[in-house]
């Protein structure tokens, strides 16, 4: 999903094992960017569905979520993120706590009103877009932290085997990156390297 997800097409695995309910949310969704692609019951594994049908949403309602449904929606959430709605009788707070650690982006317990269901994938969709819009930056920080660390680190051997000052370290390891064509993260990589195994030569 990506910021300009509002503006498309979003199909949807329902997954649902009353068929009143099921097309009541269909109908519900009539008119609207979000197409239910496919009907199907709990029962069926939602790994092999989600690899099968390739939704952009997961929409479930459930009398109360397995462990199993909710192992399944974990390794989605961590492997394959998409928005998951889930409609459920069970409204104690283990349960949603559960569901939310799980990848569920929007719980909604007790009875369904058919007149929100739109409204409440819509939140689902921005929460989930800004979830991982922060998972990205959070990523982001990370690699830069570790590249800092890898040529903090290809700095000090570069001075120590040297004489040179960190500046001097600094600018030989930016004209050899610039030489090669690298970044200087991948540099200071090959740096470190080089430089251990003339400690263990």
């Amino acid at each position: 999903m990506d910021s300009n997800s509002t503006k498309f097409e979003l199909s949807i695995l329902l997954i649902d094992d009353n068929k009143e309910r099921a097309e009541s949310i269909q109908s519900a969704l009539d008119n609207s960017r979000y197409c239910i692609k496919h009907i199907t019951s709990p029962k069926f594994g939602l790994l092999k569905l989600v690899d099968e049908f390739q939704p952009d949403m997961i929409v479930i309602d459930i009398e109360s979520p397995s462990r199993d449904m909710l192992e399944s929606l974990h390794t989605i959430s961590a492997f394959n993120p998409k928005p998951v709605v889930m409609f459920s009788e069970k409204e104690d707070t283990e349960t949603i706590n559960l569901s939310v650690k799980s990848g569920v982006s929007a719980y909604v317990a007790g009875d369904t009103d058919p007149a929100r269901v739109r409204a409440i994938l819509d939140a689902a969709v921005a929460r989930f877009d800004a979830f991982q819009q922060l998972r990205q930056e959070l990523d982001d920080t990370k690699q830069a932290l570790e590249a800092r660390k890898t040529i903090d680190q290809a700095k000090r051997l570069l001075m120590e085997q040297s004489g040179l000052s960190e500046q001097e370290a600094y600018k030989r390891m930016r004209k050899m990156a610039m030489d090669a064509g690298q970044k200087l993260e991948e540099v200071a990589k090959t740096l470190i390297a080089v430089m251990q195994n003339m400690k263990i030569g």
